[in-house]
């Protein structure tokens, strides 16, 4: 799996983040499951259409990413260039 995806990812605590992906705001939310084998995220466009939602498996081979209904690409980038706005 891609290195940065993969640290980037899990270092995000579980919650809900507002964060900025190519100018636009998303309302992400991030849920580990099963000891830590999964981790649910989806994100939301606000005021918009787009949305990101994947299912991933860190500890299967080098992690395990399972998109839904979308390019494994388009998740990818989301995740390494996603910026966290700080309050």
């Amino acid at each position: 799996m891609n290195r940065p995806f993969h640290t980037k990812i899990l270092s995000l605590d579980d919650g809900a983040y507002d964060v900025n992906y190519k100018k636009q705001r998303y309302l992400l939310r991030k849920k580990t499951e099963l000891k830590g084998k999964l981790v649910k995220l989806y994100a939301e466009e606000l005021g918009g259409n787009d949305f990101i939602s994947l299912n991933y498996y860190p500890q299967i081979k080098n992690g395990l990413l399972r998109p839904c209904e979308m390019p494994k690409e388009k998740v990818i980038e989301f995740i390494v260039k996603l910026k966290i706005f700080k309050s």
